[in-house]
Order: structure tokens, then C-alpha cells, then sequence
């Protein structure tokens, strides 16, 4: 094989053959023959010192790495993690509020824990490469992972609160700007073991409540069905017990898709009878409150259905537990809520915001007649650019894609009995639970761009240390050891003689808003110098509040004290930064 060398001895050698024919006036095609043995070695010599140029006649170019996150997947700079912690954090404290204990399982599961648990969803589980002999797939959600945990002690868990907070993971076209990705966070909380009818489903709904009051999103509703009460409306419409499952998932696009094209697929993709379907029709387009479950009540045909007669009954419970705790102005009883998973038994839910829905949708267009014209056409969807050898793949327009729900959950009574009879080879007592969770991700959507126009800080840094003079670095290090000790997050510039304006323009990059200045005079006196600084938006923008003030003189040995009394650090967690 040819080395550098040998290579470019010939490239030498070739050249010095071409300037003599060309002297010489040789014959075109000798030159010619000669010139191209000449391109041939540059080439040759360029592949071997690793850097061919690309020309023309040059070699291949070496693959350049493509500097980007996975589809579905993103970063999140200092500032966004701000706002991300400080809604995770209020979602916890909510947790351990009603009683909550922490749990954590693996990202990933064997895939026979997660197959048939999923319905039509299941095709959006990520498979892993197998791995020792074992089949493994990237958890979709909290609950299932949650429900083996139980079957594998005994289901012998009776009335635990148990939530978790992770990733999880679906392999769904994304929609960045609204939240849903394949990569997202969820919060989820839930309830096991047997308890009297309705109490743990009643407070789990208060437990959303209460989340989403305590975050900055607006108005919210939570829109409640049963799961005994839309099978048996299945039921009496006519759907074979095989098709309750997909006319299922079909009737859970409503609040997506017009009534025609959810009618199309339950008749056209899915052989419902165009006559049950109208039925269906009928019922699914009602919602209200506790009136609604009267109506239904007095409905003969379907309160002689079993399933349904027991899904209302524990609806009238459901309402009076809700009335005490005082959230039945946030709920929607909404007969055309089905949730797509397979594994829900009971009560289903899901909150709702205005930026739910695909812009320019609304819920009487999805229930509008099948004959009529419909005012928002599904999302529109554009070809992605196929990679050699990648599975071709629709991206969606995102401008005409809502948030979604931001919250969901529902009772599954039987997914640990699944478990616990699949370990066993026979038919096993499970665990009754029901839960809810949090996506947020798509809160986070929503609550970024009103804290970005408040001007919301985007550090917890709440003091910057600082040396007027001689450097002050040992004296700048005790006092921010001091501060920080007594809980006061504090920071300052790792240069040894820094200039007082490059420790401020350090300061004020971050927002901090206490400026504490050491002096010599003032050291030897026992005091420092605090300068409290505020921000404020102009034209969209934070700028530094000028002012005159230089700052208050505070005895040293009451500096944390004087920090803690004031207003600023008071408010320090509602993330506000002036």
C-alpha cells in the first residue's frame, strides 16, 4: 500500500514529467493521459493525509457531524430550567400535601410488561435493541411501570399515595411548540387498595385542582366520564363487545376532529353499523354537571344497562364529594371523554385549557351534524425528509395543533391483577388504584411565555459578593462561605483583583439583588456595604432600574439577618425579581 511518502515522491515526479511535455509541445492526448495519472495521485495522496478537498475530481468528503437533538426531543437552557423547577416543584409540594410518599422505577421495562396495555397507543412504544437475551422497551407512562412495582410485592400495598416524577417516552410525531415530544415529563400520583366508593377518585381530582390553581395557567376545566357509563352507551347503541375498545378511541378525537370524520372512522375504518354510530352520536354530544347525570338517569334504556346504571350511581356519589370540596364549578361532565388506554375501568379525566384545542377548533364544530361543513379541518401534515434507509415519517403543521390535555388520568382496577395472574399462571386478586398525570411539559409551554413578559429571574442567586480596592479574594471567600451557610444563595467573581464595574456587570447578568461591597475601612469597622438593585421591563425588555442610592453600611454581624428581613428575600420563591 502507498504511503504519504511514496505518494508524494509521484506526485513529484508525475508533475515534473507534465512541465517537460508541456515544453516540448507534446501531443494533447499525451498530455492529457499524463495529467490525469497527475489528479489521480493528489487524490490518492489527499485520501491518505486524511483530507481530500472535495473538488471535482477529488475524493469523497468526510462526513461532517450533524450537531442537533433527536426528533421529539430538546434542550433547556439555565433560564427555562428556572421555570421548569419551579413548576415541578410546585406540583411536589402539592404531592406530599395530600399525603403523598416518592417512588421511582427504571426508564425502561421488559416489553411483555408493557404489551397490551395500550390499545391502538401501543405503536408508539420505543423498542430497545435486545440486550443480554432480554426484550426491552423505553416506559410510555408511569402507570404500568407503577402496577408491576405492586404486583411484585404481593399487591399487599393496600392504601398507599404513591407518585413519581421522570421521563417517559412515545414514539408519536412531535409538536415542539405545544409541548408534546417524544421525550417529556410527567407527574404522576396515585391511589391504591380498597377504600370506600368514590373517596380516592374525588381526591385525586382535588389534588388537579389544586395543581393547577397553584400554577400560572389561566382558567382550567376538568372534564369527567365513566368508563362503565360509555360502554354501556356502547352497549345499547349496538357495538359488539370486540369493537367497545376502537369505537372507543375513535369517540376520544373529538376534541380534535370534527363528528364526521370520527363517524367516518368508526363506520368506514372500523365496520360499526352507520345507525349505531348516529347513536352514539346522540349521547356523546352532551356535557354539564350534576344535572346531566339526572337526565341520564331517566333514561330507561340506558339505565337498563348494568354497566351504565352503575357508572351513574357512582357519579351521584362522585358529585357530592366534589361539592365539599369545593370544585364543581371546575368540572365538565363530558359524555364524549374516552381516553384511549386500555387499562382504565372506572372514572376518567382530563384538564383542559383554551390552548387545548387546535386553533380555531371548537367542540360544537366536532358535534355539529355529519352532513354539515366543518370550520376546522384536521391538522395538516407535510412530508418529512426520508434518511437513507429510515422508516418515512409525516411531520405536523404546528400552527394548527392545540397543547392537548395537561393533565389526564382515570381508575384501573385491574392492571395489577394482570400482572399478579400472568406471575402465576392463574386468575389472582389485584389492587384497585386510580391516578392522574401531570404533563409538564405542555404546562411548561404554556406557563414559559407569560413568565418570559413578566420578566421573571432566571437565577436563585440572591447576593453577590464584591471588593472595592485591593481585591479583598480570602475576605470575598469567608463571606460568601458565611452567607451561604445561613441558607442566602450567593456567588461571586473568581478573579483575584477584580474591578468593582466588571463584579457588577457579573452581578447584574444574573439579576442579583443585593449587591454586598467590601472596603477595607469598612472590614476594619465590622461593616459592608449593600446595594439592593432592582429590574424592570421595557418594551419587552428587563432593564437595570438606575438609581442614586450607593447602597445601606450593615453591621457585619447582622448582615444575614438584615437580608432575611427584607421584602426581596420574602418573596424569593414566587420567582419574581423586583
Amino acid at each position: 500500500m502507498a504511503t504519504v511518502q511514496s505518494l508524494t515522491k509521484e506526485v513529484e515526479e508525475q508533475s515534473k514529467l507534465y512541465n517537460e511535455l508541456r515544453l516540448k509541445n507534446a501531443e494533447a492526448a499525451e498530455l492529457d493521459a499524463v495529467r490525469k495519472r497527475l489528479g489521480e495521485l493528489k487524490k490518492s495522496l489527499a485520501i491518505a493525509n486524511n483530507g481530500a478537498d472535495g473538488s471535482k475530481e477529488g475524493g469523497k468528503k468526510k462526513e461532517r457531524l450533524l450537531l442537533k437533538t433527536a426528533k421529539g426531543t430538546r434542550d433547556y437552557g439555565p433560564g427555562e430550567m428556572f421555570c421548569r423547577e419551579h413548576v415541578e416543584r410546585i406540583v411536589k409540594e402539592c404531592f406530599v400535601l395530600y399525603g403523598g410518599c416518592a417512588l421511582d422505577t427504571p426508564v425502561f421495562e421488559r416489553k411483555d410488561i408493557l404489551a397490551g396495555k395500550y390499545g391502538e397507543d401501543a405503536k408508539l412504544i420505543f423498542d430497545l435493541e435486545d440486550q443480554g437475551g432480554e426484550q426491552l422497551a423505553l416506559r410510555y407512562d408511569h402507570t404500568v411501570p407503577l402496577a408491576r412495582y405492586l404486583a411484585m410485592g404481593g399487591a399487599t400495598n393496600t392504601q398507599s399515595k404513591l407518585w413519581q416524577v421522570g421521563k417517559v417516552y412515545r414514539r408519536d410525531n412531535p409538536v415542539m411548540s405545544k409541548g408534546r415530544m417524544r421525550e417529556f415529563s410527567q407527574a404522576d400520583f396515585d391511589i391504591s387498595g380498597l377504600w370506600d366508593t368514590m373517596i380516592p377518585d374525588a381526591e385525586i381530582i382535588s389534588l388537579l385542582c389544586t395543581i393547577l390553581s397553584r400554577l400560572d395557567i389561566g382558567e382550567f376545566t376538568v372534564k369527567l366520564n365513566h368508563r362503565k357509563i360509555l360502554d354501556g352507551i356502547f352497549e345499547v347503541c349496538g357495538v359488539p363487545a370486540e369493537k367497545i375498545r376502537p369505537i372507543s378511541s375513535a369517540v376520544d378525537k373529538l376534541d380534535k376532529l370534527p363528528w364526521a370524520e370520527v363517524k367516518k372512522e368508526m363506520t368506514e375504518e372500523k365496520g360499526l353499523d352507520p345507525s349505531s354510530a348516529d347513536k352514539i352520536g346522540e349521547y356523546v354530544k352532551h356535557k354539564g354537571g350534576r344535572q346531566l347525570v339526572s337526565q341520564l338517569l331517566e333514561d330507561k334504556t340506558l339505565t337498563a344497562n348494568a354497566n351504565a346504571k352503575q357508572g351513574l350511581d357512582e357519579m351521584v356519589v362522585l358529585f357530592d364529594f366534589l361539592d365539599a370540596y369545593k370544585i364543581s364549578d371546575k368540572i365538565s361532565f363530558d359524555l364524549s371523554l374516552a381516553r384511549g388506554l386500555d387499562y382504565y375501568t372506572g372514572i376518567i379525566y382530563e384538564a383542559i385549557v383554551e390552548a387545548s384545542a387546535p386553533p380555531g377548533f371548537k367542540q360544537a364544530d366536532a358535534l355539529a351534524a355529519a352532513d354539515a361543513p366543518s370550520t376546522a379541518p384536521p391538522p395538516k401534515k407535510k412530508a418529512a425528509k426520508k434518511a437513507a434507509g429510515a422508516e418515512e415519517e409525516e411531520e405536523v403543521d404546528e400552527s394548527q395543533v392545540g397543547v392537548g390535555s395537561i393533565a389526564a388520568g382515570g381508575r384501573y382496577d385491574n392492571l395489577v391483577a394482570m400482572f399478579t395472574s400472568a406471575a402465576a399462571g392463574e386468575a389472582k386478586k389485584g389492587l384497585p388504584c386510580v391516578g392522574v398525570s401531570v404533563g409538564l411539559d405542555r404546562i411548561f409551554a404554556i406557563v414559559w411565555s407569560k413568565w418570559v413578559e413578566r420578566g421573571m429571574r432566571s437565577k436563585e442567586t440572591m447576593a453577590y459578593v464584591m471588593a472595592a480596592g485591593d481585591g479583598l479574594l480570602t475576605e470575598r471567600m469567608g463571606l460568601v462561605q458565611e452567607l451561604r451557610e445561613a441558607g442566602i444563595r450567593t456567588d461571586f467573581l473568581a478573579k483575584k483583583k477584580p474591578k468593582l464595574p466588571a463584579q457588577f456587570a457579573a452581578g447584574e447578568r444574573d439579576e442579583v439583588p443585593f449587591a454586598i461591597i467590601l472596603g477595607g475601612d469598612e472590614l476594619k469597622a465590622g461593616l459592608v456595604t449593600v446595594k439592593e438593585q432592582k429590574w424592570e421591563l421595557v418594551n419587552g425588555k428587563k432593564t437595570k432600574v438606575e438609581s442614586a442610592d450607593k447602597g445601606t453600611q450593615v453591621k457585619r454581624a447582622e448582615l444575614v439577618q438584615w437580608l432575611k428581613d427584607t421584602t426581596t428575600f420574602k418573596e424569593w420563591s414566587s420567582g419574581r425579581w423586583a
